[in-house]
């Protein structure tokens, strides 16, 4: 029974993880069809559901959950150690997914990663643009990069970018009809571009500080994002004021389609860290990319 149900269970274990079985027959390689079949068809052997379907979602049942929790790990112990048998290859392969959001993927991680994919063909990177804080043991990624003040103290940390400052910024035709902010607390009184929390729901608090004095301002406004392009667009729209990384304005303001307020109210903070399990063997593929993206400061300059 065992080895005739290894296919299924693996085929279990990625539709209780994905919740979805679109997500997992495209993960796996077949058909939505066949999938449903050998999910079935394990229930009936083992004489009870494992899966609670709805039109909308896929959950497991409480055997499943007990069933997933089981075997789950096993099924991630035999990845990594076929991934760890590249090391016996004269070149390095596998497959290294990571999380993360659009602006530090275009700006860091791919630039970064060029030469590396280059120079290993063998290599393959899966990115998944994503804004909410994924579980990346859960949800199987090598990786994921967040900004380095909202990292669990139990993955590795690696600062891949210097530090960061945020900036409020609005196009001119939106200050001449409105006079400049001169305290954050006057952003209350403004048009305000928000963007959306996609881990909780709620929208993001600007946060602003100035020799040791923060203000945390709840602003609103007519739009909401859940991503930074967007906002981009809108402020240059003259759409209202917007608050992001200042190196997603940075070429606007330099050429004057941006006007930046505020400046000495965003103070520098830890910028982005690529993270992962501390207790996962690095594969030789994984081990590159964490090389090539590691972040160097440049000699004689200090954080600011």
């Amino acid at each position: 029974m065992i080895k005739r149900n290894l296919n299924d269970l693996l085929y279990f274990v990625t539709v209780a993880r994905e919740g979805s079985f679109t997500r997992a027959a495209a993960l796996l390689g077949v058909t939505q069809s066949a999938l449903s079949q050998a999910i079935s068809g394990l229930e009936a052997r083992l004489q009870i559901r494992l899966l609670t379907r709805t039109t909308r979602s896929v959950s497991p049942t409480a055997a499943g959950e007990r069933l997933l929790q089981a075997i789950g790990h096993r099924f991630d112990e035999i990845d990594a150690e076929l991934e760890a048998l590249t090391d016996m290859r004269d070149k390095p392969a596998g497959t290294v997914r990571i999380t993360c959001g659009d602006h530090v993927l275009r700006t860091t991680l791919l630039p970064r990663l060029a030469p590396l994919l280059l120079e290993y063909p063998d290599i393959k990177m899966e990115f998944d643009v994503n804004y909410g804080f994924r579980d990346i043991v859960a949800d199987r990624f090598d990786a994921g990069v967040r900004l380095g003040d909202t990292i669990d103290k139990d993955m590795i940390a690696l600062p891949i970018g210097p530090p960061i400052r945020m900036a409020v910024a609005a196009s001119p035709a939106y200050f001449a009809e409105h006079p400049e902010p001169a305290n954050p607390r006057d952003l209350m009184n403004h048009k305000c571009i928000n963007m959306r929390m996609q881990s909780g729901g709620g929208l993001y608090v600007w946060e602003f500080e100035r020799r040791g004095h923060t203000q945390n301002v709840r602003v609103d406004g007519q739009l909401t994002f859940n991503t930074s392009p967007n906002i981009v667009d809108a402020a240059l729209a003259g759409l209202g004021v917007a608050w992001l990384p200042e190196e997603e304005f940075a070429p606007h303001i330099a050429e004057g389609r941006l006007v930046r307020v505020l400046e000495d109210w965003c103070a520098p903070f830890p910028g982005y860290y690529l993270y992962y399990p501390s207790r996962r063997q690095p594969s030789p593929a994984f081990s590159l990319v964490v090389k090539a993206l590691r972040f160097t400061r440049p000699r004689g300059k200090k954080a600011g």
